[in-house]
């Protein structure tokens, strides 16, 4: 049974504590956590320190989500956590194949294992449902900071998550849903 916003927001408005700080908390409900992470993709991966982002990237209309995480052997749960490795980035470079794009040693150690795990909506509860209708795990994509934004493909909008890539070049770039699978789009070197 929930609770009715309407006298969530009274109780808040009549200065009635309910247990928790809304302070600086985002609604993501489930909280996404490590647990939630084994949970999902496996034990091998962790959070790292940037905030998931929520957006619907299918466009079907049911809110998704886009995790900044660490893992480790991003093929070994494939199969129990029913979840499809991608690499969107050799891809577009010439060769995306994520059996072996994942076994390229990073030069930067910091950045080794570092990836973006997407969960794709269903139902009501969207991301948080327990059978989402689609989870990836994107590898490979060099990224500093991601957020979240409308990128025209085809004179459609379409939400894409935006990369402010690893390096010396300050290149931004794009990945986004085609309908079919995830795509990567370098966007240039950003005017800093």
């Amino acid at each position: 049974m929930s609770f009715p916003r309407f006298l969530f927001w009274l109780l808040l408005t009549a200065g009635l504590s309910l247990g928790t700080t809304l302070e600086g908390q985002t609604s993501l409900n489930p909280p996404v956590d490590n647990d939630f992470l084994a949970k999902q993709f496996g034990s091998t991966c962790t959070l790292v320190d940037q905030p998931p982002l929520v957006a619907d990237f299918n466009g079907d209309g049911v809110e998704d989500i886009v995790i900044p995480a660490r893992c480790k052997n991003p093929m070994m749960n494939q199969a129990d956590n029913q979840y499809v490795v991608v690499d969107p980035y050799y891809s577009f470079y010439g060769y995306g194949n994520p059996k072996i794009t994942t076994q390229f040693a990073s030069e930067d150690t910091a950045r080794r294992g570092v990836v973006l795990l997407v969960i794709h909506g269903a139902g009501k509860q969207a991301w948080r449902s327990p059978t989402p209708m689609a989870k990836f795990m994107i590898v490979n994509t060099p990224f500093d900071k991601i957020y979240v934004k409308k990128f025209m493909v085809r004179k459609k909008p379409h939400m894409a998550i935006y990369v402010e890539e690893t390096g010396g070049g300050g290149m931004d770039s794009a990945i986004f849903w085609d309908g079919r699978k995830y795509r990567y789009q370098p966007m240039g070197a950003n005017l800093d």
